[in-house]
C-alpha cells in the first residue's frame, strides 16, 4: 500500500508540472515565457527569468540534466554558483535562488539529435500572491489532504482490493508568479581550454 501511495504521489508531481489544463508549464502566461539565447542554459538566461519573477522568487525547477547543463555553462565562464542546504540536501543556487531538480520536467527530442527541456521559476504561497496547490478536503477514506484510500473488498483468491485516489490542482494567483525558459539544450558539451604554466 505504501509503495502504491508513493507511486500516486510521483504521478501527482508529474501532473502538477505537465498537465495540459492546470500544470505549471501550461499555466505560464505567454508574456512570462522566454527562449534561451544560444541553446544551453546560461547565467544570462536565468537572470532573464529573474526579471520575470522578481518579487520574492522561491526556486527554479528543472530536470537534473538541465541543472548539469547550467553547471557546465557556469564552469565554462569561470563562474561558480554557490550551494545551499535545504532539508539536508545541497542545491546549487543562482542569485540566491535554489535550482530544485525534478525528473518530471520532460525532455524532448530536438533537431539533429539534440535534446531540449524547460526551466521554471516559481514564487509560491498565497500571501506572496504566488503559485498555490489546491486540494479537495474531506474526501471519503482520506488518509492525507486529498488522498483517499478505500477498501473495495476481497476476491475469491483472498486478494484485497483498494481504490487510491488523489485530487490535485494548482492556481497561479498572479501572472508574475511563474516564468518558463523554453528550448533549453541539455546535450551540448563545451570544449574546455586550460592553460598550464
Amino acid at each position: 500500500m505504501h509503495l502504491l501511495i508513493e507511486k500516486v504521489k510521483e504521478r501527482q508531481e508529474g501532473e502538477l508540472i505537465n498537465n495540459a489544463e492546470y500544470g505549471l508549464i501550461a499555466s505560464a502566461s505567454p508574456s512570462q515565457r522566454i527562449r534561451t539565447r544560444k541553446g544551453p542554459p546560461t547565467p544570462d538566461d536565468l537572470d532573464e527569468l529573474l526579471t520575470k519573477v522578481w518579487k520574492e522568487p522561491g526556486f527554479f525547477l528543472a530536470h537534473p540534466r538541465a541543472i548539469a547543463a547550467f553547471g557546465r555553462e557556469c564552469t565554462r565562464r569561470g563562474v561558480s554558483p554557490p550551494t545551499v542546504t535545504v532539508f539536508g540536501t545541497p542545491f546549487i543556487t543562482w542569485r540566491g535562488v535554489p535550482l530544485v531538480p525534478s525528473d518530471k520536467v520532460k525532455i524532448e527530442a530536438g533537431k539533429k539529435g539534440s535534446e531540449t527541456t524547460k526551466i521554471l521559476l516559481v514564487r509560491t504561497g498565497e500571501k506572496k500572491q504566488g503559485v498555490v496547490g489546491l486540494f479537495q478536503p474531506g474526501v471519503p477514506g482520506e488518509v492525507a489532504p486529498s488522498l483517499s484510500v478505500r477498501f473495495m473488498g476481497i476476491d475469491r483468491k483472498a486478494i484485497a482490493s483498494y481504490l487510491i485516489s488523489l485530487y490535485c490542482s494548482l492556481a497561479v494567483l498572479t501572472e508574475d508568479a511563474l516564468a518558463v525558459l523554453d528550448d533549453v539544450e541539455i546535450a551540448r558539451y563545451p570544449e574546455y581550454t586550460h592553460a598550464y604554466g
